[in-house]
């Protein structure tokens, strides 16, 4: 009988996971780069818009081909007419009461006296703008209105000249205080009848202003 030992076929066993030698893995390290574009807070935003308007504001300043009348002078001439102005309605309340005229200080006298006022001050302007081109204070102080683009103001400016004066005194003379902000130095009149004053020394060194369509 054959041996049954030596008949027998082989058995192949598997090593398991714990026999195998352990080999070092090399560690690989990976990098990861996000790049995050900044933003300016919102906070920020409102400052930067800001310095911009007012870049702008400068850079857009008005041409004009004479140079405007600085605001010491024009104050100056505006001090005069108000003293002419305050004397001659003096002079006319002493007149009225000469002839027998009474003003209290009752409500009604009150409001008359401020509606006589405004009244003649709207008279003083319009006539002395309209048919005389300036003020007594204007002349006084050698100032003369013109155009933007420096030529004589048309009647129809001059009007809208005198209706801006009104409204710069009927605001509190705000009106008036607007060439302390304004990028230009103008006041309201100026900016309502596109003229502005300048010295009649800058229009005699130079040509004298075109003639505009009187119209």
């Amino acid at each position: 009988m054959p041996d049954q030992a030596s008949d027998a076929a082989p058995v192949l066993v598997e090593p398991s996971a714990s026999n195998l030698p352990t080999v070092p893995r090399k560690q690989r390290v990976e990098r990861f780069e996000i790049s995050i574009p900044k933003h300016q807070s919102p906070s920020a935003m409102p400052e930067i818009q800001r310095t911009a308007t007012f870049r702008h504001s400068s850079e857009a300043a008005l041409q004009v081909p004479f140079p405007i009348a600085p605001i010491h002078e024009r104050a100056r001439a505006g001090f005069l007419d108000l003293a002419l102005l305050l004397f001659t309605y003096g002079g006319m309340v002493a007149l009225f009461r000469a002839l027998g005229g009474q003003i209290g200080f009752n409500k009604i006298d009150v409001i008359v006296t401020v509606a006589t006022l405004a009244l003649f001050y709207t008279q003083y302007f319009a006539l002395f703008t309209v048919f005389g081109g300036s003020t007594p204070g204007m002349m006084v102080r050698g100032l003369r209105a013109v155009s933007l683009d420096g030529s004589v103001p048309t009647f129809r400016q001059m009007a809208w000249r005198s209706l801006g004066y009104v409204l710069s005194a009927g605001t509190f003379f705000l009106g008036f205080l607007w060439a302390l902000w304004d990028e230009d130095h103008l006041c309201w009149q100026d900016r309502i009848s596109r003229t502005y004053l300048t010295l009649i020394d800058n229009l005699t060194g130079g040509n004298p202003p075109p003639t505009a369509d009187r119209r």
